[in-house]
């Protein structure tokens, strides 16, 4: 992972020589709705009385900072999506290595550096949160303000609001970009000028309570053989998926299992329990 890691950095690094002055702003090289909606989270911080700086958690750069706009790199297709064509790596514990070696290169500043700056909002998926868990950490065990949009999981010292698709309906767009809706929502809700305050919380839950709204899927039911296949079929394609991201890809592509039925055909298909 280290020396896949150090190639793709010395690529990057040749790219941006070669390209010099021609070569896209950060501003300018990410695109869609979830990009769109962070870069108005700038206004909407501001309009709640912070002074903000726009940073982007890249599977190809690191942690980098969006302005300046003399900030640029080359058009780069990496993600810690691990079912994705563009995967740096195929599970959360190889994401993971990979953004430190990431961070150790080509980085700007850690999580925890930023912390020591002032509060911290982050908006972050599952997957990316998995990846810079270890960031995470320090930065909670710090004592600063940090806030966490999304996430996988509690992290000591940083508060986290859940991603809830139940509130997609209120916020509009699609559920790519949900996290980043959930956060502008919040800065809307934010009181006394901190972000992390139990008056923000209570205008928030309030809010929440009143408009979340229980999600419908209408998922096609699957056989016991057509889950073991689907099972078998990811495995062999992504080596050391988990059992929920397995479950989660399959419900991704519009098909019905139980939980609690996937996890005993997953442990009946893999001999893991």
């Amino acid at each position: 992972m280290k020396q896949r890691s150090s190639n793709w950095q010395k690529r990057i690094q040749s790219a941006t020589a070669r390209g010099g002055s021609s070569l896209p702003s950060l501003a300018q090289l990410y695109r869609g709705d979830h990009w769109t909606r962070s870069r108005r989270l700038v206004t909407a911080a501001s309009a709640a009385g912070y002074r903000t700086q726009l940073w982007v958690a890249s599977a190809g750069l690191g942690l980098q900072p969006v302005e300046p706009k003399t900030q640029s790199a080359p058009a780069y297709a990496a993600t810690f999506s691990t079912r994705h064509a563009d995967s740096v790596a195929t599970s959360t514990a190889d994401n993971a290595q990979w953004w430190g070696h990431l961070q150790a290169g080509t980085g700007q500043a850690t999580l925890q550096e930023l912390g020591q700056r002032g509060p911290v909002l982050m908006v972050l998926s599952e997957v990316y949160a998995g990846a810079m868990e270890e960031e995470l950490l320090a930065l909670g065990s710090q004592g600063g303000e940090a806030l966490l949009i999304g996430g996988v999981r509690e992290i000591p010292g940083v508060h986290r609001v859940r991603s809830d698709a139940g509130l997609s309906h209120a916020l509009g767009g699609t559920l790519t970009s949900l996290n980043v809706r959930m956060a502008a929502s919040w800065l809307e809700h934010s009181k006394d000028n901190t972000l992390t305050s139990p008056a923000t919380q209570k205008a928030w839950n309030e809010w929440a309570a009143a408009t979340t709204k229980r999600v419908q899927y209408n998922r096609e039911p699957m056989s016991d053989d057509d889950v073991i296949a689907f099972i078998q079929r990811e495995a062999v394609k992504l080596p050391g998926i988990s059992r929920t991201r397995l479950l989660r890809a399959l419900r991704d592509e519009g098909k019905a299992c139980e939980q609690s039925r996937f996890a005993n055909l997953y442990t009946r298909t893999m001999g893991e329990r």
